[in-house]
């Protein structure tokens, strides 16, 4: 599965961006997955198949993510986004039809989108 994210950019805090992730093919697990430079990667946010969500308590209230399956796309609207939220912006999938969370150990990933929020 090829996984190609698009979307990042440069925003002010409190500003809002809009990821989109297209696969080439359906998976029943997506995620976003963030990191910087010498850091851990980190799971902001997952949908299953049935379209139940996960979220880091970091982001929760302001980032919704959401799937078009007919699209084969993933989603994530920031919203009021803070300097903390700066990295770069992975889409990730997995074929798992049981759970869906960002400890699963996914499959695919895609080379990245880059988010700046400056202060």
């Amino acid at each position: 599965v090829q996984l190609v994210e698009s979307g990042g950019g440069s925003v002010q805090t409190g500003g809002s961006l809009r990821l989109s992730c297209v696969a080439s093919r359906y998976t029943p697990c997506m995620a976003w997955f963030r990191q910087n430079p010498g850091e851990a990667r980190e799971g902001v946010t997952s949908i299953g198949r049935d379209g139940s969500t996960t979220s880091t308590d970091a982001v929760k209230g302001r980032f919704i993510i959401s799937r078009d399956n007919l699209k084969k796309s993933l989603y994530l609207e920031m919203n009021n986004l803070k300097p903390e939220d700066t990295g770069m912006y992975y889409c990730a999938a997995d074929n798992s039809w049981a759970s869906c969370d960002t400890d699963i150990d996914f499959l695919y990933w895609g080379q990245g989108t880059q988010v700046t929020v400056s202060s």
